[in-house]
Formats: structure tokens, sequence, C-alpha cells
């Protein structure tokens, strides 16, 4: 018998990857998707959620989140204004990779200019906690962020590797103001983990083996 989440994660991949692989594996956001898809991609998600294997993976699957992981598909404010950076640059594949030991991860994204011109990569570089919910004495799936730096690279300007300018500028990163962000670790497994974030916004991600531009 077929696994329920297998069909589940087929039928939302089957939505998400021929788009995605249209933006030369950039993220989808709700923001550039007809409502209609945006809706399937939501229910399909939540049927997700539903039959999470890994529940509480904080407690007892914590080793499941360390690697490197691609961004699918966002709602995320900060993820959709990729979609309009100025200038003639685009955002191409973005990646978060965890340290679980450590309790830190990066987010890595990809630019590239429209002529290309110009190529390289922001990063934001965060520590995280474990975060006790409702008085709770376990650990169960939310983690609260502590971002720390935000680093611009330019890796090639015209086709011609620039080292000097790796990185080019490095800033303290700033959190959203008023609250502590946080992310709830809503469906995981070896392939494919869902996350949602304190402002509800959601996030799906796929495994891989490392970062590729």
């Amino acid at each position: 018998m077929v696994d329920t989440k297998e069909i589940l994660k087929e039928k939302l991949f089957a939505k998400i990857e021929p788009l995605q692989t249209r933006k030369k594996g950039a993220p989808l956001t709700d923001k550039k998707l007809d409502a209609t898809l945006v809706k399937e991609i939501e229910q399909l998600t939540e049927s997700l959620e539903a039959v999470n294997p890994t529940l509480s993976p904080l407690l007892y699957k914590p080793q499941l989140l360390d690697g490197a992981w691609q961004l699918n598909y966002s709602t995320a404010r900060e993820i959709r204004t990729l979609d309009k950076l100025p200038y003639g640059f685009k955002v191409g594949k973005v990646y978060q990779v965890i340290d679980v030991g450590s309790q830190s991860f990066l987010n890595l994204a990809f630019v590239k200019h429209s002529l290309n011109l110009l190529s390289g990569y922001v990063k934001v570089t965060a520590t995280f906690e474990i975060a006790k919910v409702d008085s709770s004495p376990l650990p169960d799936k939310r983690i609260n962020v502590n971002f720390l730096e935000r680093i611009i690279s330019i890796k090639k300007i015209a086709g011609f590797n620039t080292p000097q300018f790796d990185p080019v500028k490095v800033v303290p990163a700033r959190g959203p103001q008023g609250r502590i962000p946080s992310l709830d670790i809503t469906y995981l497994d070896d392939t494919m983990r869902i996350g949602r974030g304190g402002d509800g916004s959601l996030f799906i991600l796929s495994k891989v083996s490392a970062p590729i531009p």
C-alpha cells in the first residue's frame, strides 16, 4: 500500500517543481502565482502537516534537520521581496544550511544580473534556541531565532572571479520589530521540511546534498 504522505508529497511537488524549474531554481511565492494554485498548495501542505511522521522533531529526531535545504516555496515577506530586486538583478536558488550541534544556521541566496554582468550571493547567519511552548517541560517543534550578520559577496564580474569582493559588505542582520522571530517545524522527514513562521508565513523546503548556484 502506498504511503499517504508520499502521495501528498508527489502531488505537492507536481505543482511546484515545473514552475520552479522555469525560474532556474528560484523559490516560488504566493505573490506571483494564480490564487487557485496558491490555495491548492496550501491545502496539500495542510494535508501533509496532518500526517507528519516526525511529531515533536526537536525532541525525537533533531538530527533530521542537519544539512542543506533548498527553499521551494514561501509566503514570507522577506522571500517575496526577492522577486523585485533592483538594477536588473534576479534571485536564484535559496538555501538554508542547519547545524544542530552548534544550534546555528545560515540563509543563502544566490543572485545574478540578468545580463550576466555580475553574480554573487547574500548570506544571513543566525543562531537558534529550542523554545518551550505553553510552559511545556519538553521541546516540541518551535525554535526562536537570533539573526547575527548579513553578508554580501560578489563572486564574478563580467565572468572574472573577484575574491577581493568576497565579502564586499558585512552588516548586522535585523530581526522583525516588536517580536522574537520563531519557526514551527510542522512537517519533517528525510527529504522534505515544512515550517510556519511566527507571522504565519509558510516555508516548503527539500533536502539537498549541498548548496549549488
